[in-house]
């Protein structure tokens, strides 16, 4: 085995000279002086823990200012290479003016330095800032506090859509971390939409040099291992951008995390860091791989054509997976030797550390390679399942592979079963290739142990699957029980309905309150209808199903909204010698009979009325019981002359007793005007 470190792994010369400088001052602080770190100085939990080892605990603002209000020893703040928000910046400062005894040593990276001024200097109300980073990491926390007008953090260009950035010139940075590839396309992405977008590459150039040299190592490498902090955005995105061009990658924070067995078989593997990982952690971690090498190389065994051995899986990929074989030798398995199914994913099938028993093909001293078969393998351990599935009368799982004269060819674990079209389920004359491809169960009808052929059934286990749903749904049925079924098949007499696994018939006179012709009329094959069972019959396996219900019932819903008396709107709907139908309601029809048509004698309701005439009835009869109802229009007319009689004779009256007041009025001031005149009686 290999081991290749990658040349930029391991600190920065930021993170270094930080490291360096705050290990310097820890060595010259004199007793009573103390010192603390603002928050993690880097994201490394086991440089963190040395870090508080050493007398330098991270703090929080609030939890630094506690601590000088109780003491005036001299204090040193040392600020993460991360940098802070301008807003701690401005409580720090309060800080030093309140407490001479504070004293801050400033560790922020210098690229970070150069963002932090171009978010101050680069924005303002015309402009809208565009930061390619992590909401939560305190890197990006500290640029985005910097800069003024509209501004927003992006993952992604498709982050960029839905931004009010109309009318604002786009200014864009990205954290000094972030993924390079990613970035490019957010950048090549802006220029399309805005032309006058200000983009500055504040990605750093040592990350940058970084994350390029992990990939070249990944691309040459049978596993990669990358080591830092798993809260560090620079490691997690080395991790990401290694897997994608070597999926055997991990990602650890020291040598106790490594798993040497993970990289069995494995030729090459390659290591690197983020920019917070000391090095002693990588020497640590590439001690420990050499020492599993060494003891590898003494382990290994010799390996011949025609054995059947067990490899660990190493890696994975769509068209073939790579074994250790426990030899000097990588076990090859193509696709092809693994399955027949050419939609199969080996990624899905297969994980790393799975074991899998193989069949060796040939064996390439030269290359150290073996090609290997798990088809040979499973087809022997498998035809020896199908013999007891046989005897056992079990079901078998396998996928139809292709059609051949008399019927078609179904897969299962490796041996081929024949299924002749009678027992494919597919109706006589029916297109058996709609099954290629798809996974069947089926049972073996014969078995020939000698020439090792099989031949089976899907239908028989449909139709005891079919047998087992049916007993299930019988078990539940109930007189009474509502069901959303599903229309099969229409007759002239009704409808049959599927509620579940099982058919129910809803004749012509269930499906509709009104007399109808055939089941089409209120039904269509398809629809989904609630229905209920009114009838069963357990041994002759026969369900009678209702579909109307009160409320469907026009009949109902009339008598629920109107009552004798009332006035309604009708259509005149049919004229006969005795009188004339009018629909006061969706399929409720009154009579109105001759007498009750006018006020005046007719000969015959065509005399006044004609189909399709809109007119007031009165209801003046409702037989529930019959299902009958009495109309009058004369009603409406004798009420409307009763009214305007009454209305006149009022109208008479008050005339009149107007009349006799003027009269009486007028005689009261005749009096009025003689009374001068008249003489007193002697």
């Amino acid at each position: 085995m290999r081991i290749v470190r990658s040349e930029g792994s391991g600190f920065c010369p930021g993170v270094s000279s930080a490291d360096s400088k705050v290990r310097g001052f820890l060595t010259a602080l004199s007793e009573g002086e103390r010192m603390f770190t603002l928050g993690e100085l880097i994201h490394n939990p086991h440089y963190n823990a040395e870090m508080k080892a050493l007398g330098a605990p991270p703090v929080t603002l609030p939890e630094l200012e506690d601590l000088l209000g109780k003491s005036d020893a001299p204090t040193f703040l040392v600020i993460r290479t991360h940098g802070i928000t301008k807003e701690d910046e401005e409580y720090i400062g309060r800080l030093l003016v309140k407490y001479p005894a504070l004293s801050v040593l400033d560790m922020t990276c210098p690229f970070v330095k150069r963002i932090h001024w171009l978010a101050e200097e680069e924005t303002g109300e015309d402009t809208f800032f565009l930061l390619f980073g992590s909401e939560t990491h305190p890197e990006s926390r500290g640029i985005f506090s910097r800069a003024s007008g509209k501004k927003a953090i992006i993952h992604s260009a498709d982050d960029i859509l839905g931004l009010p950035i109309e009318g604002k010139i786009p200014i864009l940075c990205s954290q000094t971390t972030e993924n390079l590839l990613e970035f490019i396309k957010i950048k090549k992405f802006l220029k399309k939409l805005y032309t006058n977008a200000k983009i500055f590459d504040t990605i750093c150039n040592i990350t940058e040099k970084r994350q390029n040299e992990a990939i070249k190592l990944a691309s040459e490498s049978d596993a990669m291992i990358v080591i830092g902090g798993r809260g560090s955005s620079n490691t997690v995105k080395l991790y990401t951008l290694c897997r994608e061009v070597c999926p055997h990658t991990v990602l650890v924070e020291s040598a106790e995390e490594i798993m040497p067995e993970e990289f069995f078989g494995a030729k090459t593997v390659g290591i690197t860091a983020g920019a917070s990982t000391p090095d002693g952690i990588i020497l640590e971690v590439i001690k420990v791989m050499e020492n599993f090498s060494q003891m590898l190389e003494g382990s290994l065994k010799t390996l011949h054509t025609g054995e059947t051995v067990t490899g660990t899986v190493y890696t994975v990929s769509d068209s073939e997976i790579k074994l250790d074989l426990g030899a000097k030798f990588t076990g090859v398995l193509t696709k092809e030797q693994i399955t027949d199914d050419p939609t199969a994913k080996l990624t899905e099938m297969f994980k790393l550390g799975d074991e899998v028993e193989v069949f060796v093909i040939r064996v390439e001293d030269g290359k150290g390679l073996a090609t290997v078969s798990k088809k040979r393998v499973d087809a022997d351990n498998s035809w020896v399942v199908l013999k007891d599935a046989y005897e056992a009368g079990a079901v078998l799982s396998g996928k139809v592979t292709s059609v051949v004269k008399g019927g078609v060819i179904v897969s299962v674990d490796g041996n081929r079963v024949f299924v002749p079209a009678s027992q494919t389920g597919i109706a006589k004359g029916g297109d058996l290739s709609v099954l290629v491809g798809t996974d069947a169960e089926l049972k073996l009808l014969e078995f020939d142990v000698q020439r090792k052929k099989a031949l089976g059934s899907i239908k028989v286990v449909l139709n005891e699957k079919k047998r087992e749903a049916e007993d299930a749904i019988w078990a539940t049925l109930e007189v009474g029980k509502h069901y959303m079924g599903t229309v099969k098949n229409l007759t002239s007499y009704g409808a049959f309905v599927d509620i579940g696994g099982i058919d129910g018939m809803v004749h012509n006179t269930e499906l509709s309150w009104k007399r109808i012709k055939h089941p089409s009329q209120v039904v269509s094959v398809g629809q989904e209808i609630d229905v209920f069972i009114k009838e069963l019959d357990v041994e002759k396996r026969r369900i009678s199903l209702g579909y109307k219900t009160q409320e469907m019932d026009s009949w109902f819903k009339f008598t629920q909204q109107y009552k004798e008396g009332d006035i309604v709107s009708a259509k005149i709907v049919s004229l006969m010698p005795f009188g004339a139908f009018a629909e006061v309601f969706e399929d409720v029809d009154g009579l109105i009979h001759i007498s009750r048509i006018s006020t005046e004698r007719i000969n015959s309701p065509a005399d006044v009325l004609k189909v399709g005439d809109v007119v007031d009835v009165k209801i003046t009869e409702i037989d529930d019981e019959n299902r009958k109802l009495a109309l009058s229009i004369r009603a409406i007319t004798e009420a409307a002359e009763k009214a305007a009689a009454a209305e006149r004779a009022a109208e008479e009256k008050a005339a009149r007793e107007a009349e006799a007041a003027a009269e009486a009025e007028r005689l009261a001031q005749e009096r009025a005007d003689m009374a001068p005149y008249i003489v007193g009686s002697i």
